[in-house]
């Protein structure tokens, strides 16, 4: 929820302490931002519409694809990158043989707040990957620029504070309070990570290799992935960032036409395709047809 979130949240506008009163989100200098019946609260400041938001249509089409558990190995292997990682105090929180809380997720360790983890995921989406990284008693914060997004990413986790904000901007969090930052398949803003990255925190970036989705992306004619885009992963984390791991994972799926026409409508390709001729071409695929998901994820730690 918002009110497990807000403490580590900052005004956009004068970056003070951020409290909510009702149903408003409040800082000391009187700054107030609505919350959202879904539980979002949007700290995005300005007049101009966000032209990369998803959209509805881009956003139902993820939550059902994601639903569907095509992309489980990959959330697999990031809840078990991110359970390695040390907790806050420098290590994990012992049992303490409570009850799970009433979701069935474990309890909140017994340390309290003090024991928890932070965990950002800059350009969360829907919430899927955040909700499955979190630990008993971790905070999450969803940031994403799309409204239709966070009205999921809100009812994900009983544990997740989701925000409207722009990676591109200076991020609504406090400096150095995140212990872990998501980064799946969004942009990076290395300069706002290591601000709001504890120190011994780490970063964890997704992104896909250019054998994602084959044989669609030549197939459908879908967006495919620059042979650089590694590198420019490095510059974009240069001089704040060292690379400590990095790991390829991949896993083949069996998808029939509606869910290859979901996978197309999710990401970044459904701004350039054109949905009637895109089934059109659907149609021609075998289906079932066997699609590989292969991504990159790479583990960086701030340079201090």
């Amino acid at each position: 929820m918002l009110a497990d979130a807000v403490e580590y949240l900052i005004c956009p506008i004068c970056r003070g302490d951020l409290a909510i009163q009702g149903a408003v989100v409040r800082c000391g200098q009187g700054h107030a931002f609505d919350v959202a019946r879904q539980g979002y609260v949007s700290l995005l400041t300005g007049s101009g519409v966000p032209g990369t938001a998803d959209t509805p249509a881009m956003v139902g089409a993820r939550a059902e694809f994601l639903g569907a558990g095509h992309f489980a190995s990959l959330s697999g292997r990031l809840r078990d990158l991110s359970g390695r990682l040390p907790e806050p105090d420098g290590g994990p929180p012992e049992p303490d043989g409570r009850p799970p809380e009433p979701d069935g997720r474990p309890r909140e360790p017994a340390g309290g707040r003090a024991a928890r983890r932070v965990v950002l995921d800059a350009g969360a989406g829907t919430g899927h990957y955040l909700a499955e990284t979190l630990g008993p008693g971790d905070v999450g914060i969803a940031l994403d620029i799309s409204k239709h997004a966070l009205k999921r990413a809100a009812r994900a986790h009983p544990r997740i504070g989701a925000v409207v904000a722009d990676v591109w901007r200076p991020l609504p969090v406090k400096d150095a309070c995140a212990d872990v930052i998501l980064d799946v398949f969004a942009p990076r803003n290395g300069p706002e990570f290591a601000r709001v990255l504890r120190p011994g925190g780490t970063l964890i970036v997704v992104t896909p290799t250019p054998r994602h989705l084959s044989p669609l992306v030549d197939r459908l004619g879908l967006l495919s992935v620059d042979e650089s885009k590694s590198r420019r992963v490095e510059e974009a984390l240069a001089g704040r960032f060292t690379e400590i791991d990095q790991v390829i994972e991949e896993a083949e799926m069996r998808l029939d036409h509606q869910a290859v026409e979901t996978v197309a409508g999710m990401g970044p390709s459904a701004w350039h395709t054109d949905p009637v001729a895109l089934r059109r071409e659907i149609s021609h695929l075998p289906s079932p047809m066997t699609v590989k998901m292969s991504c990159q994820i790479s583990l960086f730690r701030k340079i201090t």
